[in-house]
């Protein structure tokens, strides 16, 4: 009798704690995205940036992006996008660590994730100022952040960037330079995330050196893939198949401590228009 009394008291303990055990035990899942928005020009015509902005952030918050990078945004489409009032951001411009050039920002859902550390690093031999990279056509950046989600206190690490055009050895470089960065400021634990345009497709070195430590999402992803194999697009909405070469060149590449949920690439569009000459991707993620 004793015995079972005992038994049912711990039964009974047990069933009272454990809701109150540590969060930290619980998933996070969420929704990581890269977005090339094309920068503000007005040689777009028709498809420059304020004939579009509103398509791209509909387009954020239909799909429900909880982080997302974005590459291209000049500091006035940085403020548009800021008025997603649910998203903070951080970054720099390119040209002078303030506001001048491209960002390579990342923005974030202020509500569930706190940022803990976070900076720009330059992708050159002197990255920790605004310099131009070995055979680069640009200066180029990459912006990361360590988040924290509020629910149950997971941590985890972004690197959101955007690789030259032109320069093959400024791609290489770039792709062990951010390996590097990232092995210095993450740990082995921590789910980590590289995201952006890389113009470079999965036959070049710099997606070899990169695949080579982390995982192509698309090729990791549990579900099928979703959407065309090509992210660049060129704003050719009926021909982008057929008269756009450059194929898969945006990217969310993860470690081994991420699971890819689902990948897709999005082609939504209005009016026989795209939002951008990039498609976004997005994956469902959990760690």
């Amino acid at each position: 009798m004793t015995r079972t009394f005992f038994t049912s008291t711990i039964v009974l303990f047990l069933s009272v704690l454990l809701p109150f055990s540590s969060p930290a035990q619980k998933k996070t899942t969420l929704n990581i995205a890269t977005f090339n928005i094309r920068l503000n020009t007005a040689s777009d015509k028709e498809n420059a940036w304020p004939n579009r902005k509103d398509m791209v952030k509909e387009l954020i918050q239909y799909h429900d992006f909880d982080i997302f990078g974005v590459q291209e945004a000049l500091v006035v489409q940085m403020s548009d996008l800021s008025e997603m009032s649910q998203y903070s951001h951080v970054g720099v411009g390119r040209d002078d660590g303030k506001t001048g050039g491209e960002f390579s920002a990342i923005f974030y859902k202020s509500k569930k994730y706190q940022v803990i550390k976070s900076g720009t690093f330059w992708l050159s031999p002197t990255p920790d100022k605004p310099s131009k990279g070995w055979d680069a056509a640009y200066i180029r950046v990459c912006t990361w952040a360590q988040f924290r989600d509020r629910a149950n206190g997971k941590e985890f690490f972004m690197f959101n960037t955007h690789f030259d055009n032109e320069g093959v050895q400024a791609r290489e470089n770039a792709a062990k330079m951010i390996l590097e960065k990232i092995k210095a400021i993450s740990n082995a634990k921590s789910p980590v995330f590289i995201t952006g345009d890389f113009n470079s497709d999965p036959s070049t070195t710099a997606y070899g050196t990169i695949v080579g430590t982390f995982s192509d999402s698309k090729l990791v992803s549990s579900a099928k893939p979703y959407g065309p194999e090509e992210t660049f697009n060129g704003f050719k909405y009926h021909t982008y198949t057929t008269e756009v070469t450059e194929g898969r060149i945006d990217f969310i590449f993860v470690n081994k401590n991420v699971q890819v949920l689902k990948y897709g690439v999005l082609t939504d569009s209005k009016d026989l228009r795209f939002p951008s000459d990039h498609f976004p991707i997005v994956c469902k993620v959990s760690f």
